[in-house]
């Protein structure tokens, strides 16, 4: 059972098979207690209430209706400044006009015991304000990746979360999705001999008119959105962090969307042992992948980060796993960290980690200059 935040793939590891979902280990003095016994069953039955602060698409359309199929956790409240936006959500989700707040009165809810975590979808600018006031409510919170657009807002975060004695988890998804597990425990157990080389990319074509592409509330481009996937999915297969860092900026093509951020970039991370990984993310061409060379050949999702169809093969063939409901399984394996009283598998430090990283990454693209990555 994970009991303490590790930066190696064996807390990712840990939630194979969902094994971050187990029980905790029933002291034998409970053992002995029937009514301590049934208190501590009566806990694990009752589903934690989340509230979702902003509206927007992914709450929408998929931690909306993956709260729906949990079983550890259930959509108790809703923050947002849209007014409008509040019958639909109402209607199908039942939820009481005392659990619906806005961006003016959202400290009150820590006056509301039907809401155990909040959970941060807000752009990315807006991450740390609103988790430091989450825990300053006396409520754990989950924020949305990446966990903020400085490191410096970062610590603030870990922090607060410290100060109020509650856990704080980010939304990395793919940590309870099977085809990335299977990355991990390929590299994990060296099933094709070492990896020598290590890539990964994403890219899609970006919508004009949208705020991912306003510095001031994405902090940056395709690389805070998209690029933080590959980040994650080169240290996790792998299970080392990078010790060094080059990049490059892509050539802008459209100058009026990429007014204010990068269009593309590509980064080269150096990794001990002398590893190398290839990161590559754009809001203008299409790429998703995963790829780890090793000694007896390769293993790579060939769709590595969607919410469904993944898909990946390795040297004896494809990649075969059911599709799940990623976000249902993140947030059941979270509430269920909260009710044991075990830390989150993707905690704060794990996002403090990776801003770093994506911080790097711009030094370098600005520079010209390879960065060295010191070990905090």
């Amino acid at each position: 059972m994970v009991n303490h935040y590790q930066s190696s793939r064996r807390k990712f590891l840990s939630n194979l098979g969902l094994a971050g979902l187990s029980l905790p280990l029933l002291a034998a003095d409970d053992l002995m207690n029937p009514m301590a016994l049934k208190q501590k069953n009566m806990q694990q039955d009752k589903k934690l209430g989340i509230a979702l602060v902003g509206l927007g698409g992914y709450a929408t359309g998929q931690l909306g209706p993956a709260l729906l199929e949990t079983a550890h956790c259930y959509l108790a409240g809703i923050v947002t400044g849209t007014a409008s936006k509040i019958p639909a959500w109402t209607k199908k989700y039942k939820i009481p006009e005392k659990n619906i707040y806005n961006y003016h009165n959202y400290d009150q809810i820590k006056d509301n015991p039907d809401i155990d975590i909040i959970y941060v979808v807000l752009p990315n600018s807006m991450h740390a304000e609103y988790t430091i006031r989450g825990f300053a409510a006396g409520k754990h919170v989950i924020c949305e990746k990446p966990m903020a657009i400085t490191v410096a807002d970062c610590d603030l975060m870990i922090n607060a979360a410290k100060k109020a004695n509650r856990f704080l988890s980010i939304g990395y998804r793919l940590h309870f999705e099977p085809y990335n597990l299977e990355m991990v425990k390929l590299g994990s157990s060296k099933k094709y001999g070492e990896i020598k080389k290590i890539s990964g990319g994403f890219g899609f074509k970006a919508a004009p008119n949208q705020w991912r592409l306003q510095h001031k509330y994405a902090g940056g481009g395709p690389l805070m959105d998209l690029g933080i996937y590959a980040v994650q999915g080169m240290c996790y297969t792998t299970g080392m962090e990078p010790i060094a860092v080059t990049a490059q900026e892509g050539k802008k093509t459209d100058l009026t969307r990429f007014s204010e951020v990068e269009q593309s970039l590509s980064w080269q991370f150096e990794f001990p042992n002398g590893l190398t990984g290839n990161g590559f993310a754009s809001y203008d061409d299409n790429m998703n992948f995963l790829k780890a060379e090793a000694e007896q050949g390769s293993f790579e999702l060939t769709t590595a980060y969607n919410y469904n169809g993944l898909s990946g093969k390795t040297p004896v063939g494809s990649m075969n796993f059911p599709q799940v409901n990623q976000q249902a399984r993140q947030l059941d394996a979270i509430a269920l960290s909260i009710k044991n009283n075990i830390p989150s598998i993707v905690p704060g430090e794990m996002g403090r980690r990776d801003v770093k990283y994506l911080q790097a990454i711009y030094e370098a693209m600005r520079t010209g200059k390879r960065i060295e990555l010191t070990a905090e």
